[in-house]
């Protein structure tokens, strides 16, 4: 992912959340954030409301793209060629910017040289998108404006997740729209807080602060600051994880804050890892799936109960204060870590909270500037390099991280799994508004197990007549690495060949069909799309 670090740096936001009320033009691609981020949602809404035009890319017809002044309904798991396609015709029109791309970027030839084969009339084969279509979306993001992109998982969780986000920065970049308030490229996160937990380094292949694990200097820092000798070694991948156990190299898990055995893809798999290891240690605030497999669980204290910060997916930290205490022996993270640390024979004495985050702010560049003391009164989004320093609400308003923007051109990858004559049909995921994630916690509110209490798997009526499919049949969808049982619900709202569920309800583990393939670089899986077959269950 250090190709990358010139424009987005942890994949952060470029812009802020806030700059929705400016942008004049919306590219909308591989996120839903009606139901994955609704404030976001409600915003983008609202911007709509004003006159803002909106560019949506999106297999399913949702509500953004009901709205949307143009909706491209893509094939799943293409966008690297749509993308690429826009390119090609914002470059034989001459409609990029010139004087952006020649002051601010580097290797345009390259880009030039690869989207050259990308014409809209091939593109559409690939697609299923209109050639006229791909050509009125190219012309409208490159002309004059505040244009923003927004994306999400529906980019990143595939194996070519990291040539969808370079993509998407060539072409913000090729029409000068980085570096503007309302423009920008901005990734909808796919948890609370994952912006900081990867801010502090909870990555396999960075230090904190996103500085690379060849930097002797920072090592000798971190080591004078904690005596101690740190390994100058990569992790293992957390997708990696459950591999390396069945090979017999990982023999123990420390977990906390996470229920792989449910939410990770191929999750047979995962149990069956969480089962040969020898010793498992699960940290939370629920006794999760993960958690029921452990040999020892170690009751954590939740945001409410506790101090400390958070980062938002603007790069916005902000104070967490405790409302309440915590239940039972729960208790805050940071104390269980202490403890087990000098148990261990290593004495983390840190006091509070606050002390831990003091020396955050003398490790990291972005974070130099922030103090408690000022997060009291507003949150501030890094970069912060001083104490007098206002926060950076747009990144790359004069140079990029590394200087100029480096193009990095990518050819289309098709998906690892395409319906075939056994597996005929697309499987597809997305978000529950009324659920967070795998409802360990939603899924404990009475009310909203009314408004959402079960999940559907959505069928288009052409496939739902082919395979004798009525609304809320019991259907059995069975992948290549397992099988889950659902309700049908018919809509046109999803396309024809692509069956789409929600991923909420634990009481239908979709992951039991989904792909653990990996990008090659990010080591993200492919969750967004698996072929399946389908029968009627019944009753």
């Amino acid at each position: 992912m250090a190709s990358l670090a010139l424009t987005f740096g942890s994949g952060a936001m470029t812009n802020s959340i806030a700059d929705t009320k400016k942008t004049d033009l919306f590219l909308m691609i591989g996120s839903n954030p009606d139901t994955s981020h609704p404030t976001i949602g409600l915003r983008i809404h609202q911007a709509l409301d004003r006159g803002a035009k909106m560019i949506v890319v999106d297999p399913r017809r949702t509500k953004l793209a009901e709205r949307a002044d143009l909706w491209l309904r893509i094939k799943p798991g293409t966008d690297v060629a749509l993308l690429n396609s826009m390119m090609n015709v914002i470059i034989e029109e001459d409609l990029l910017d010139k004087k952006f791309v020649e002051e601010r970027t580097e290797d345009y030839d390259e880009l030039v040289r690869l989207v050259k084969k990308y014409r809209p009339f091939m593109v559409e084969k690939i697609t299923g998108i209109p050639a006229e279509q791909i050509r009125q979306a190219a012309r409208m993001y490159a002309a004059q404006g505040r244009h923003a992109i927004f994306h999400g998982m529906g980019i990143t969780h595939y194996i070519t997740g990291t040539d969808r986000v370079k993509s998407i920065a060539n072409l913000a970049m090729l029409c000068g729209k980085i570096g503007v308030e309302g423009g920008g490229c901005n990734p909808l996160r796919g948890q609370n807080n994952v912006q900081g937990a990867c801010d502090m380094g909870a990555l396999f292949n960075t230090l904190p602060g996103y500085t690379s694990l060849s930097n002797e200097d920072l090592f000798e820092k971190y080591e004078r600051m904690w005596k101690v000798k740190l390994p100058r070694r990569p992790g293992k991948p957390a997708t990696e994880v459950w591999d390396n156990i069945m090979n017999g190299d990982i023999r123990s898990l420390y977990i906390f804050g996470e229920d792989p055995a449910v939410a990770d893809p191929n999750i047979s798999h995962v149990q069956a890892a969480l089962e040969k290891c020898d010793f498992v240690v699960v940290q939370d605030i629920f006794m999760t799936k993960t958690a029921q497999m452990a040999d020892v669980v170690l009751p954590a204290a939740c945001y409410a109960e506790k101090d400390g910060t958070f980062t938002s997916t603007e790069r916005r930290v902000q104070r967490v204060r405790k409302a309440v205490e915590p239940p039972g022996e729960a208790r805050p993270d940071w104390k269980i870590f202490c403890d087990l640390s000098k148990k261990m024979g290593y004495d983390m004495n840190y006091r509070s909270p606050k002390e831990v985050f003091e020396e955050i702010s003398t490790i990291m560049t972005q974070y130099a500037g922030i103090s408690y003391e000022r997060l009291e009164k507003v949150g501030l989004q890094w970069p912060v390099p001083t104490a007098d320093h206002p926060g950076t609400p747009v990144l790359h308003t004069e140079k990029f991280t590394r200087g100029k923007g480096l193009f990095i051109p990518e050819d289309y990858i098709p998906p690892v799994e395409v319906a075939d004559q056994n597996y005929p049909l697309q499987f597809t995921t997305g978000r529950d508004l009324a659920r967070y994630n795998f409802s360990s916690m939603t899924g404990k509110t009475r009310e909203l197990d009314i408004i959402s209490p079960e999940c559907f798997a959505e069928f288009h009526p052409e496939d739902a007549k082919q395979y004798g499919i009525e609304e809320k049949d019991s259907v059995r969808l069975t992948s290549r690495r397992g099988s889950v049982v659902l309700r049908a619900k018919v809509t046109d709202r999803t396309q024809q060949g692509t069956v789409f569920a929600t991923y909420n309800h634990v009481e239908a583990l979709v992951n039991l069909l989904t792909l653990d393939a990996l990008d090659r670089l990010s080591r993200t899986p492919e969750y967004k799309l698996c072929a399946i077959k389908v029968e009627i269950v019944d009753e």
